[in-house]
């Protein structure tokens, strides 16, 4: 039930530049020819590329959902440079570390892993306080919805008392009211708000 949403964030290749402005000064129509042929190559490559890149994403997107001992009290976030993944965000147990390595290691591309995943402290207080700002906002009206998702989108990250929220929720008032939630809890010295949403307005076009 505790499982986790991840956020992807991807590098992806930029198409080459378009050629401008050539002239052929000499060898006619077959300069002019095997030019077109060169960029038509370029072009069938970055293709080919950008397909790989998304399959790379697609795949270790995969194998970070499927990693059974994740909750909402990890974060996970990943980067995909060419054949290189990017391993990022904060765990609860070092051992969550290395599977989430070893589950991406085994895509077949990916030639090296750069993985900076934090495993936090252990602390008691720090799982006392995971407890009770999950209670203040699972159980809020308003937010209770979030926590019947397959998949609950509100992580709750806790470090020496500090308190990061991250994932998604569906608009700007759920955002603000899972944050104040998570103030009132007692023992909380702050909380940082990443909580993402999307705007109506911008998806259909503002006019």
């Amino acid at each position: 039930m505790l499982a986790l949403k991840f956020r992807a964030r991807t590098n992806r290749f930029l198409a080459p530049l378009a050629l401008a402005g050539f002239i052929v000064v000499g060898g006619g129509a077959f300069a002019q020819s095997h030019d077109q042929h060169e960029v038509q190559r370029d072009e069938h490559g970055d293709q080919r590329n950008a397909r790989e890149q998304q399959r790379l994403v697609t795949e270790v997107r995969h194998q970070l959902v499927m990693l059974p001992r994740y909750t909402l009290f990890d974060n996970l976030e990943y980067k995909v440079d060419g054949d290189k993944v990017t391993l990022l965000g904060s765990v609860t147990d070092p051992g969550k570390k290395s599977d989430a390595q070893n589950a991406v290691k085994s895509i077949e591309g990916v030639r090296s892993i750069d993985n900076q995943i934090k495993v936090l402290p252990l602390s008691p207080m720090d799982d006392q306080i995971r407890r009770a700002v999950y209670r203040s906002i699972y159980d809020f009206s308003n937010l209770s919805r979030y926590a019947l998702q397959s998949v609950p989108s509100i992580h709750i990250i806790v470090e020496n008392g500090h308190v990061t929220l991250e994932g998604a929720v569906a608009n700007e008032a759920d955002k603000d009211q899972a944050g104040i939630r998570a103030k009132t809890v007692p023992d909380v010295f702050s909380v940082d708000n990443h909580l993402r949403f999307d705007e109506p307005s911008r998806k259909g076009g503002e006019q």
